[in-house]
């Protein structure tokens, strides 16, 4: 669990480094909201945990920094993010875990990543 947590963490890093020497440019977006589940990203994306079995190593892993981010119903996964220096994202995704959820905010595509700038999110009925 520590070596996946060690890799997202030198992965997300790595994305990071381009981003913050371009500088603060905000890149434009679209206003949308989507409907999906809130995963894991690590183990969803290595080893396809997920679902309410998942949903206490999900939030184990988020308090420990490992993003949290929205798949939704396409099987597109979006990335959480601020355009505020030091603003995670987890804390509002945490209640959240393994669980559908409406999500509203500002969606960016830049460099193959989609990402989503949350304004609301609560419990998808």
């Amino acid at each position: 669990m520590l070596k996946r947590i060690l890799a997202t963490t030198a992965v997300l890093a790595c994305c990071a480094l381009p981003l913050a020497a371009q500088g603060h440019a905000m890149t434009a977006g679209d206003e949308m909201t989507i409907t999906g589940q809130v995963v894991d990203l690590n183990c969803n994306t290595t080893n396809g945990a997920s679902g309410s079995g998942h949903k206490a190593c999900a939030q184990a892993c988020a308090k420990a920094g490992v993003p949290l981010g929205l798949l939704s119903s396409d099987g597109t996964i979006y990335l959480p993010v601020s355009s505020k220096p030091g603003d995670p994202q987890n804390s509002k995704l945490i209640p959240f875990a393994e669980s559908k959820v409406k999500v509203t905010g500002t969606h960016r595509f830049v460099s193959g990543l989609h990402t989503i700038e949350i304004k609301t999110v609560s419990a998808a009925t």
